[in-house]
């Protein structure tokens, strides 16, 4: 006789379901969000996509010993956060790699050249400013306008008060209008 299923919050625990379905099922909506923060996090594509697994790990190992989180987002995004600081920690001991996994995704499609090529000029003048930003202000913008947390979730996320958040979110807003301008007159 199967058991009935057990709620806890975003998690549904029953005897008939297979092990981390439950899981899958609660994240899967979550994913662009947490791939959007990644990529903003990390340097290129490949440490991205290592920062989603590693974050998907932690989040599944966290999901067997407690139970679900009020907002799944917001925890996810929290544990990536956490993940990337530590991976920066570590990455800091070691020399840096160079990595241009991206050439190829760049090239144009053969039928639109040109808009093609336009296209990825602006997409990496707004990559390029953004990733000038300090660390600060490019976390808040990221969470804010990119992965859509309120102040008060990235508040509760980075452990800083909201004034912070909305400060950090003004001037940087400032600062990357600032170096886009410089970067559009050149």
């Amino acid at each position: 006789m199967p058991t009935a299923p057990v709620c806890t919050g975003v998690f549904v625990r029953s005897g008939a379901s297979r092990p981390g379905q439950d899981f899958l099922e609660a994240v899967m909506s979550h994913l662009d969000m947490l791939h959007t923060l990644a990529r903003r996090l990390t340097r290129n594509r490949q440490d991205a996509e290592d920062l989603v697994q590693e974050v998907m790990m932690r989040a599944f190992a966290a999901s067997r010993r407690q139970d679900s989180p009020q907002s799944m987002g917001a925890w996810l995004a929290t544990i990536c956060l956490n993940t990337a600081r530590s991976a920066g920690r570590r990455q800091q001991a070691r020399p840096p790699e160079y990595h241009d996994d991206t050439a190829l995704a760049r090239l144009p499609a053969p039928t639109d050249t040109d808009l093609a090529a336009i296209a990825n000029i602006e997409a990496d003048k707004v990559q390029d400013a953004l990733a000038a930003l300090a660390l600060g202000q490019r976390q808040v913008i990221t969470l804010i306008n990119l992965c859509g947390f309120s102040t008060d979730e990235v508040a509760r996320m980075l452990d800083i008060p909201r004034g912070t958040v909305l400060s950090r979110l003004h001037r940087g807003h400032q600062a990357l209008a600032v170096r886009l301008a410089d970067r559009i007159s050149r």
